[in-house]
This record gives structure tokens, C-alpha cells and sequence, in this order.
């Protein structure tokens, strides 16, 4: 890895209040992706993947029939677009275009007003090619336990909505990066997108091994009822803000329990449901959470006390122009600016995994 995140302490050490939380602490790692060059041999979000050349690229099976949402663009015109948009944050009277850019989009619409004529521009394609969304080796995500000598994840997903749940259709792949000699150099891309935020930009990792304790949402009835009693707090002499007597659950979920951002293991991000425990339809296992997509690393509010000292200057930044938020690095965004989160079975990795989003 080329660069250094480091999430500050927590304002608080939680089981210096709460003793019962200590084994409920769980290993993590976020990876704080930041915007890079990643090549097939560095972990990456939304970088190229060390895939053999002889191996079929992974498509999307399903009907792409419903979820139209009116955007009709593919992958090279999202990424031309935030190009554009980066130049002219830095340069706001520059150019709208360069010369590059427009041979570009003129290709793009001539591909696109061939493929019109010829057929119906929808339903999409079918199959579709998937696009990268992570690869990590495991010398880099040691929190990772691959199957056999599988030392790679690697994750793609459609850049489409998917029925019942509106989401983009995962795959995951475990291999041994020793064993790929001849690396597919161009891999399929989609016709279009379902959305720009299902482009994720391609981004660097910055590894960090954390500690996080449950939501409140996954603890017991009582020790929800104890982490929400600030008398608990006050006897603790540790200092929380009084402005937080009447909820002092709204701390601790925000500050000391499951980080927010991109990360292998730990806690899962609950919020938009209830804990939804997942079992694998192979052998009935409780389901382990893998990795969690982020659509953003902090928030503008309590979450952005997560920030790492790094970015610290940017995230407490009074504004930022629409898409340079240093929050969002990857572009990414599921659901309502929300998580999805991958689970894998902890009895063999092998077996079918699930998503979620939260």
C-alpha cells in the first residue's frame, strides 16, 4: 500500500463503561479506499482484477426487464464525466471538454445510435458483463479466510437493479493469484449503467485493523436498556456530553460501536431494518458478515468523527461541489446512500454467499 489512514480514538473506551461489551468486540478492517491507478496486482475498489485469460468473464443471467430509470449511460461515459467534473473543480473556466473527451462521447453516441437502430433500446442487454467492484489479497486483508489456498476475493456485481430488492446482483470468486499466468487485459464492459453510482471509481486501499463492538440494535434487550441508561454513563465519569442525556444510545452507535465505511469483518451497519440473521442454504450456518460496500465513509455528522486524522481537513471542510465530496472517493452508492453488505458462510466460503442492504 502506497498511503496511511488512521481512524482517531475512540472518544470513549467503551468497556471502561460497559465491561459486558468486551466480548462481544469483534476484529475489522476498514479499507479506505482512495482514488488511484490500481493495477491487477494491488487489492482495489473498482480496479482491474488479476483474472485468467482463459477463464470466462462473469455476466448477469437475469432479465434486465424493469428498474429503467431513465439514465442511459456506460461505464466509459461516468468515469469521462467525473474526470470533467474533477478538471473543473480545480479549474472552473477551463474547458467543458478536451479534444479527448469529445472524440469520446461522439463515439459513445455513433455506438449508441448504431445499437438503437438495430434493436429496441430496451430491455438491456442480456446477459451482462459484471463490473469490478473490490479485489483483495489476502496478504493485504489478513482478516480474510479463503478456502483452500485461495489467497484473492475478488467481487463484481450488474450495474443493474435486480427485483425484489432493487439492488445490483453480486458474484464472488476466491482464487490463488499464483496460479493466473495470463491475465485477461480487456475485460467486457456493459453497454450502460443503471445508475452512476453503480460505477465504482477505481481506488487504492489503505488497510486498518480496528476493533468494533455490536450496534445496539444486535445487543441483548438488557444491554440495550443499560447502554441507553445515562445514569450508566454518569457513574462511568467519562465525560459524554451532557446533550446527550436523553439518548445516549445515539453515542454510542455513533461513536463507539461499528465503523462506517468499507471494511472486511466486524459488525453489520443496521439501521434501515432490524438485525436480519442470514443462513446459508447449503449447510444452515449463521452467516458472517464478509465485506460491506459503503456508499459513504462518514457522514456530515456524528459518523464523521470516524474520519481519519488524514482527512480530517477535508471532512470538516465547509462545502464541497456535487460529487468531490472526500467521503465518497469511490462514487459508489446503493440503495438511499446506504451499505450493502455481503455475508459468506464461516463453516466453507465456497458455499453460495447473500447481500444485503442496509
Amino acid at each position: 500500500m502506497v498511503f496511511v489512514r488512521t481512524t482517531p480514538p475512540r472518544p470513549v473506551e467503551v468497556t471502561a463503561v460497559f465491561p459486558e461489551l468486551a466480548p462481544l468486540a469483534r476484529p475489522a478492517i476498514r479499507l479506505h479506499p482512495r482514488p488511484g491507478s490500481p493495477s491487477v496486482r494491488d487489492s482495489s475498489v473498482g480496479g482491474p482484477l488479476l483474472w485468467p485469460a482463459e477463464e470466462p468473464w462473469p455476466h448477469c443471467e437475469d432479465s434486465h426487464l424493469h428498474g429503467d430509470s431513465g439514465f442511459r449511460q456506460s461505464p466509459a461515459e461516468v468515469r469521462l464525466d467525473r474526470r470533467r467534473l474533477a478538471r473543473l473543480y480545480k479549474d472552473p473556466h477551463g474547458p467543458e471538454l478536451t479534444t479527448e473527451e469529445e472524440a469520446i462521447k461522439e463515439r459513445n453516441a455513433e455506438a449508441r445510435r448504431k445499437r438503437f437502430d438495430a434493436s429496441p433500446p430496451w430491455p438491456a442487454e442480456c446477459p451482462v458483463p459484471m463490473l469490478p467492484v473490490a479485489q483483495l489479497y489476502l496478504r493485504d486483508v489478513p482478516l480474510l479466510r479463503p478456502p483452500g489456498q485461495a489467497d484473492l476475493l475478488q467481487v463484481l456485481w450488474c450495474p443493474y437493479d435486480h427485483d425484489p430488492d432493487w439492488k445490483p446482483a453480486t458474484a464472488v470468486f476466491w482464487r490463488s493469484a499464483a496460479s493466473v499466468v495470463d491475465v485477461l487485459t480487456t475485460p467486457p464492459e456493459p453497454y450502460e449503467a443503471n445508475y452512476p453510482g453503480y460505477v465504482p471509481e477505481p481506488c487504492l486501499l489503505a488497510p486498518e485493523a480496528i476493533t468494533e463492538y455490536p450496534n445496539s440494535l444486535d445487543l441483548s434487550p438488557e444491554m440495550r436498556l443499560a447502554v441507553g441508561d445515562w445514569s450508566r454513563w454518569q457513574a462511568a465519569g467519562v465525560g459524554v456530553d451532557s446533550s446527550y442525556a436523553d439518548y445516549p444510545q445515539e453515542f454510542y452507535d455513533g461513536n463507539l460501536a461499528d465503523a462506517p465505511g468499507w471494511k472486511v469483518g466486524g459488525w453489520p451497519p443496521w439501521g434501515r431494518t432490524d438485525p436480519y440473521r442470514r443462513y446459508c442454504t447449503v449447510c444452515d450456518a449463521q452467516m458472517a458478515p464478509l465485506l460491506t460496500i459503503a456508499s459513504f465513509e462518514w457522514d456530515g455528522g456524528e459518523l464523521r468523527g470516524w474520519a481519519p486524522y488524514e482527512d480530517q481537513a477535508a471532512a470538516y471542510a465547509a462545502s464541497h461541489r456535487a460529487g468531490q465530496s472526500p467521503a465518497q472517493p469511490t462514487k459508489v452508492e446503493v440503495g438511499s446512500t446506504d451499505n450493502m453488505q455481503l455475508y459468506v458462510c464461516p463453516t466453507s466460503p465456497e458455499h453460495p454467499h447473500t447481500d444485503l442492504i442496509q
